[in-house]
């Protein structure tokens, strides 16, 4: 819904047009309504795998990363049925999508190919070892479908995640954006931090970021308890990590 949805500008759920700036230039959020021109209207279930799990259009073009595959290539098969049977009951949206602004040389797709080598591994979500059912659902949920290292974890100047300092905090143009490691969230408690992600409320009576927000009402809001309490166990089985120098 935030990605995919203009909502500055007024458009239809999903209907793409949605900016996303980052250091490498512009990317704009694409139509994945079922519109059989500007949507996913022709595409196969097996185009929309191969796009989740792999990265890659149904033409066999690569998608850049701000699309985060990167997350989502661990989804069950059952997930990705579940989402792609959504997407499809969506009223189609008749709205083109945008091309990408981005800055020389990143215009280019064909160097994706070197990026995927450096930092992409289409694998299958990997449980904790000796983790409870608990805390591995709530891995999943935070690594998989709720994709939060994508903004969480700070990156190299490639554009790729540093693994070790996963959730450690990165960087968006509003500002910095917060550790998730134990090192800030013992800060809060369990209930404090529940509220936050069902709320936006912190226990100091502050507001997130609008982004942050946005996500809050769109999904964590919308979490059952249970996964709820999963995600908030698994964040605090993280090894603590130290805030990101400014």
């Amino acid at each position: 819904m935030g990605c995919h949805t203009d909502t500055a500008a007024g458009a239809a759920p999903y209907a793409g047009g949605r900016a996303l700036d980052t250091p490498f230039g512009k990317f704009y959020g694409p139509n994945i309504t079922p519109h059989p021109q500007h949507g996913l209207g022709k595409w196969s279930e097996g185009d929309f795998r191969r796009a989740m799990r792999q990265g890659e259009r149904a033409d066999g073009a690569h998608y850049y990363p701000a699309f985060p595959y990167p997350s989502f290539t661990g989804m069950t098969d059952a997930d990705i049925r579940d989402l792609w049977a959504y997407l499809r009951s969506l009223p189609p949206a008749n709205r083109p999508n945008q091309a990408h602004e981005l800055r020389f040389p990143f215009g280019w797709r064909s160097l994706m190919t070197f990026w995927k080598w450096l930092f992409f591994a289409p694998q299958a979500f990997v449980a904790i070892p000796q983790a409870s059912v608990q805390v591995n659902r709530g891995a999943y949920l935070v690594k998989v479908l709720g994709h939060c290292g994508e903004c969480h974890t700070p990156r190299n100047f490639l554009g790729g995640p540093k693994k070790d300092r996963w959730l450690a905090g990165g960087k968006l143009p509003e500002g910095r954006v917060p550790n998730l490691t134990p090192t800030r969230l013992k800060k809060w408690n369990d209930a404090q931090l529940r509220e936050f992600l069902r709320s936006g409320s912190t226990p100091e009576g502050d507001a997130p970021s609008d982004t942050m927000y946005e996500v809050i009402r769109n999904t964590t809001s919308q979490l059952t308890p249970e996964d709820l309490a999963a995600v908030i166990a698994y964040l605090r089985s993280l090894p603590a990590l130290s805030e990101e120098p400014r």
